[in-house]
């Protein structure tokens, strides 16, 4: 069964994110700054914003919850841009490797519709992707099957009667890789290039 398309999420795999760039100049005390962060802009609220939440609703809301932080909170979108690390170098050569055997490839990014933007203007391997899905464009976040559903309907555009056993899913947090697993594809957990080079090779696929 050959493969013939490769989906790869962006953040974590592509582009260097973390929270913990912002946050460890505001809160300098790694035990608060990891209560804050796991219960106050915890990845659950983040997603929110991924999902097609406004960044000023979500802002709001949480402030609500915790007026105490609201300047912690404000912080977070309002230097966004200073948790991103740039491009990481083992997937970029990942992007490379699959380009150089002419592997059609997508991209499927759990990202607010708001701040992808600027990532897409200043990365320039972003647009190296057929189609890219943005979940906070459609609304729908991973692992949810639908974004899925949408992805394929993508690449079912490019290359018709595409099946989900031809299609590798690259993720870096397991439950999405597993949801692409569930639904027929080849999800492959990314936890380093190395290893996300060895499974694609264990398919077939000739990098």
């Amino acid at each position: 069964m050959a493969i013939k398309a490769v989906v790869f999420d962006f953040g974590g795999v592509l582009i260097d994110w973390k929270r913990e760039y912002v946050y460890s100049r505001l809160i300098p005390d790694e035990t608060e700054r990891r209560w804050f962060l796991d219960n106050v802009c915890k990845m659950e609220w983040v997603v929110q914003q991924d999902g097609g939440q406004t960044i000023a609703d979500g802002t709001t809301e949480l402030i609500a919850t915790f007026p105490e932080h609201e300047a912690l909170i404000r912080a977070f979108y309002e230097r966004w841009h200073e948790m991103l690390g740039g491009v990481l170098a083992d997937g970029l050569a990942l992007v490379d490797a699959l380009d150089g055997v002419h592997m059609p490839l997508f991209g499927l990014t759990n990202w607010s519709a708001e701040t992808f933007p600027y990532a897409w203007e200043r990365y320039p391997v972003l647009q190296r992707f057929r189609e890219v899905i943005v979940s906070g464009r459609v609304g729908v976040v991973k692992p949810d099957p639908a974004i899925f559903a949408l992805m394929r309907a993508e690449i079912e555009r490019h290359l018709p009667g595409i099946q989900p056993h031809e299609l590798v899913f690259i993720d870096d947090n397991l439950h999405n890789a597993e949801a692409a697993t569930a639904l027929g594809w080849h999800g492959v957990h990314h936890t380093d290039a190395a290893h996300t080079e060895a499974q694609l090779r264990a398919l077939g696929v000739p990098i």
